[in-house]
């Protein structure tokens, strides 16, 4: 069976599931409990022989052995028994909850569609094609989808196409949601070089790595990558961890990530009398250059931490980062001067699930302690002026980017060209603009030009819709602050 035909059958049965309140996202974090299991018992058998993960009685067979309330109990048996274990099963089963809460659909969905199929036996490819089809369905669920988790497909493979991971190198996400920048990075490893026995060997187990605050999105993430072929019992995720609190105690060859959307990082408080308060999470780091609760600001300077001498980065930030005086203006300078921050991608809207982003792609490599500032040249490709995406109509392709993977020049970037929409600014020229402001516009935009030259409506009213939810999320977050 094909992964698209797998995906239709597996979300046929959720519309079924939905009646029961079950969200898209419950769908498949169950479909995630059951395949694993599945899986591992098929590892058990011929001709794999393996020993069992599983504790022996809270395995598949045991699944298959009952119905009925009987069924519903000791599903949720499994679930808790299996969240307390180490490794790649405690991540997935972790604070895990079974949500399907009528017996008879449970044991449909356990005894007829996940039984009746040989997971292992299925291409990595189909198998691992079929669960992003999954996850992406479940982005793009407008009501509650997790879509801040889901970077688009075609963005990263042309961050991963000009950031050319090799083999041997290690590549890390501290904001891995359901692993796009991992995947993508491991696929671009595996048909563009020819590995050894060693080489893949390494790729599977040790050359990528992530952390996920959200235990529901580490174990999507972890289960996307087990099913592509990547971990082994050491889990290449760390799930419940928040890469802001600490300094990394590994550098990085490359890292790819892009961060939850959102300026400010804040911690619910509950007081006696059952109010709440929010209040600021400032992060107090001696490797940091500025000390803020921008939450992007704290990545961006986390991500510097995380690379080695001479690493390579490419991290998503919104518009803010470019622009935003005080701790901004000073992240700004130091990284310019410290690192070589040699490419600015900006972003049209319309090509995330979270309305309202207006986002970048920065292109970094750290540095050695010096003197003089590494950064001599950034060079920014303008993709966002006059240009018109929805996620439906008009959905970002991997085709769209290729004359920026063409400029960005990957095989020499010492040697690039200037064209309509990419140029050259030097690091002299930058320190002159206020704020050290990296928010730069060259191209007019034709539709303020021509009215006759108009997008089409449904592109306009996705954009007005987009520019109206920013506004209210910019409003909704300055009413949190006043409270406090």
């Amino acid at each position: 069976m094909t992964s698209n035909g797998i995906v239709q059958k597996l979300w046929n049965y959720c519309n079924v599931l939905r009646d029961d309140g079950l969200s898209y996202g419950d769908y498949v974090e169950q479909l995630t409990f059951l395949l694993f299991l599945k899986m591992a018992d098929e590892q058990t058998r011929p001709p794999f022989k393996k020993p069992s993960t599983i504790p022996k009685g809270y395995d598949w067979p045991s699944l298959l052995d009952v119905e009925g309330d009987a069924l519903e109990i000791h599903y949720r048996h499994i679930l808790e028994r299996l969240g307390k274990e180490r490794g790649m099963l405690g991540v997935i089963f972790r604070k895990a909850q079974n949500k399907v809460q009528d017996p008879a659909k449970l044991r449909r969905l356990i005894a007829d569609l996940i039984d009746k199929e040989q997971w292992t036996s299925l291409e990595a490819d189909v198998k691992g094609d079929a669960y992003e089809g999954l996850l992406e369905k479940n982005a793009a669920d407008v009501k509650g989808g997790a879509g801040q988790y889901f970077t688009p497909r075609p963005l990263i493979q042309a961050i991963v196409e000009v950031m050319r991971p090799a083999p041997g190198q290690t590549i890390h996400d501290p904001a891995c949601g359901t692993g796009g920048f991992l995947l993508i990075a491991h696929d671009y490893i595996s048909h563009n070089y020819e590995l050894d026995r060693t080489q893949k060997k390494y790729l599977k187990l040790q050359a990528l790595s992530g952390n996920e605050l959200v235990d529901s999105v580490a174990r999507l993430c972890v289960m996307n990558l087990y099913l592509h072929g990547v971990g082994g019992d050491d889990c290449p995720i760390d799930g419940g961890v928040d890469s802001l609190a600490q300094k990394p105690g590994i550098a990085y060859d490359i890292v790819l990530t892009n961060p939850p959307f959102g300026k400010k990082s804040s911690i619910t408080i509950i007081n006696e009398e059952g109010d709440e308060n929010r209040e600021a999470l400032t992060y107090v780091r001696d490797d940091f250059w500025a000390t803020t609760s921008n939450k992007q600001l704290n990545f961006l300077q986390h991500v510097k931490s995380c690379l080695k001498i001479h690493g390579r980065a490419a991290i998503v930030v919104p518009d803010n980062v470019l622009f935003e005086g005080g701790a901004g203006e000073t992240v700004r300078r130091e990284l310019l001067k410290q690192c070589d921050l040699h490419t600015l991608l900006r972003l049209p809207t319309g090509i995330f699930y979270a309305q309202g982003v207006k986002a970048n792609v920065l292109f970094f490599d750290r540095k050695p302690a010096n003197e003089a500032a590494w950064t001599k040249t950034l060079w920014i490709y303008d993709f966002r002026t006059n240009r018109h995406f929805t996620l439906k109509t008009n959905s970002l392709r991997r085709t769209d980017l290729d004359d920026f993977v063409a400029c960005y020049n990957p095989e020499n970037r010492h040697q690039r060209k200037e064209s309509e929409r990419f140029k050259a600014f030097a690091y002299e020229d930058l320190l002159k603009r206020d704020k050290v402001s990296l928010d730069i516009f060259w191209l007019k935009d034709e539709s303020l030009e021509d009215s006759a030259n108009l997008p089409d409506p449904d592109v306009i009213a996705a954009e007005i819709a987009e520019d109206l939810q920013a506004a209210l999320d910019q409003f909704a977050q300055i009413a949190l602050d006043l409270k406090r």
